[in-house]
């Protein structure tokens, strides 16, 4: 099928591009509250699923045993900025599990980030795997690792035990089949798997209200989400739309990124989660898609809906200040 269009970008009066995308909201029963396109097919979920592979870093009892709090079980979930305070605490977690920089394997690499980057220009030599915006989830798994007796060493691959017991949660919560067939490599070098849009919209309603889960996963999804809304920044960092969301109304909103266009989101009062997919990949529909779909759970009139409403149309200026344009979902999305 082919899937609508659910962004315009616009120059002028005129649209100059648009992005087609599929999008869903479920509640804990799996209930399809509303959806656009094929929501059966199947998308990588890439980083917008780290709340789920961080629960063995819970479930394990390493959180506990290291004594993490809101901020680093953020930063387990995050994809960052790579600014001081994200470096800093990835580090921390490394050291009370007794491990080093060393023992990370996601690679190094510049943050994405504009001024960050040119903060680290001016402040660093080269990035080191502290740096990768993955630091936070990779630090959780040297940390899951080092507290369960698992030799740290190769856990990014396929086969590694705690690779194993992270494609056994996420088949579970989201209700599909994962294997070599559907498994990719994702950017930090760890497997993600190709699951029906629908189904990882449908696990993270469970991790947002429980159901189905028992107790221990239901209170470890609980406590991660908690802790991503309680601090936002660890989730992404400065100027990020994760960051951004959260903080429009909160303790109320779970945001998470992920790249190629996917977007996953709840709201855990309503019990409702959401997954979104820009089918050509780009990071600004994703954004403006989830926002416009958060934005029906919140009351018409309200400033939290008024916020949310306002991510999903954005202003575009040229280099001189100049109103040239906007970046505006469809009719398809405010109906």
């Amino acid at each position: 099928m082919s899937n609508p269009v659910t962004v315009e970008v616009t120059r002028g009066s005129l649209v100059e591009s648009c992005h087609r995308g599929t999008i869903v909201a479920v509640d804990g029963d799996g209930k399809v509250v509303f959806g656009l396109g094929d929501i059966d097919g199947g998308v990588f979920p890439r980083s917008s699923c780290k709340a789920m592979q961080a629960l063995p870093l819970v479930e394990s009892g390493a959180a506990d045993a290291y004594g993490f709090g809101n901020k680093e079980l953020a930063l387990a979930c995050s994809s960052h900025n790579g600014e001081d305070d994200h470096v800093a605490l990835a580090a921390s977690m490394l050291a009370r599990a007794g491990g080093s920089v060393e023992m990370l394997e996601c690679g190094a690499h510049w943050s994405s980030d504009r001024k960050t980057l040119i903060h680290q220009a001016r402040t660093i030599t080269a990035p080191t795997a502290l740096h990768n915006n993955c630091s936070g989830k990779h630090a959780g798994f040297v940390c899951a690792c080092c507290h369960q007796g698992i030799d740290a060493k190769g856990y990014c691959g396929y086969d590694h035990p705690l690779q194993q017991e992270i494609r056994g949660t996420m088949e579970s919560l989201c209700g599909a089949v994962l294997g070599r067939d559907n498994c990719g490599t994702d950017g930090c070098s760890i497997p993600t798997y190709a699951v029906p849009l629908r189904g990882l919209a449908h696990g993270f309603a469970k991790m947002a209200t429980g159901n189905g889960l028992e107790p221990l996963r239901a209170k470890a999804s609980r406590r991660l989400f908690d802790a991503c809304m309680a601090e936002p920044f660890y989730v992404a960092g400065t100027g990020r739309a994760c960051t951004e969301l959260m903080q429009i109304a909160p303790g109320r909103i779970f945001a998470k990124t992920g790249a190629e266009g996917v977007f996953c989101a709840a709201v855990p009062e309503e019990g409702i989660s959401i997954a979104v997919k820009c089918e050509d990949g780009t990071t600004r529909a994703a954004e403006a898609m989830v926002a416009a779909a958060l934005a029906r759970f919140f009351e018409r009139g309200s400033e939290v809906h008024a916020k949310l409403v306002s991510m999903g149309v954005k202003p575009m200026h040229n280099w001189n200040g100049i109103h040239v344009g906007d970046i505006r979902v469809t009719a398809a999305l405010l109906a």
